[in-house]
Formats: C-alpha cells, sequence, structure tokens
C-alpha cells in the first residue's frame, strides 16, 4: 500500500536530488548507479517476495508460473521482463541498456537473495543434515 503512494514522491525526491548532487553524470556514474540499483531493487525483491505479504500483479506472473509450473523462478522473470520489454517497444516506449539489463538480471539476482538471505531469514538456515 506505501508502494502504490509514496514511489512517486520517492522517485521524485531523488531525482531531484541527484539532479543538484552530479548534474552532469559521466558513463561510467550512470553505469555504477544502474547496477547499485538493480541490486538494491532485487534484495527488497527477495525480501518483499518471501514474506507472504502479497505481491503486486506484474511480479505475480513470474512467482505464479515458478509455483504452478515447476520452472526455475529466474527464467520466468527474464520470459516476462523481455516479453514486456517487447511490448512496451511495440507500442513506442524508450527501451535503453538499462531496461535491457535489468530485464536479463532481475530474475537471477532475485532468485539468488532468496536463496542465501530472504529464505534463511525467515526458515533459518538449512542445515548439511
Amino acid at each position: 500500500m506505501i508502494n502504490i503512494f509514496l514511489l512517486g514522491y520517492v522517485v521524485e525526491y531523488s531525482s531531484l536530488l541527484f539532479e543538484k548532487l552530479i548534474p552532469e553524470p559521466s558513463f561510467v556514474v550512470r553505469f555504477v548507479f544502474l547496477i547499485l540499483g538493480i541490486v538494491i531493487m532485487c534484495f527488497s525483491s527477495a525480501l518483499y517476495f518471501t514474506a507472504d505479504m502479497g505481491v503486486s500483479t506484474y511480479d505475480a506472473v513470474s512467482l505464479l508460473l515458478s509455483e504452478k509450473k515447476k520452472w526455475k523462478f529466474q527464467f520466468c522473470r527474464i520470459s516476462s521482463d523481455l516479453f514486456c520489454t517487447i511490448v512496451g517497444f511495440i507500442f513506442g516506449a524508450t527501451v535503453g541498456i538499462g531496461t535491457v539489463v535489468t530485464a536479463f538480471f532481475m530474475g537471477p539476482l532475485i532468485a539468488f537473495f532468496n536463496r542465501t538471505v530472504a529464505e534463511p531469514m525467515r526458515y533459518g538456515r538449512k542445515t548439511g543434515k
């Protein structure tokens, strides 16, 4: 619920803040922030999914496919992201390097953070027994 009401304000404030702090970022700075943003987004998504408090419609597609069809989540997420990217491009959306990198790496990173952080945090570490 907070996501629906506050996300726009957070993005707008952050954009203004970064424009003031780094008015003309180089390619390297942009790339570093892209990678940091993807990692933070994937980490928080893993925690959000594992909490079992409901997910957005877009996120539910990959989760349901991976649960019902027994396909690996990362491949369902990559397929879903690429499908949406292609449909968006067909309808005139701007598809940049950030969109493509995000489409290919969110699924594997979320799966990694689920396995190594979120699930052990919620269910406890598995022993080798």
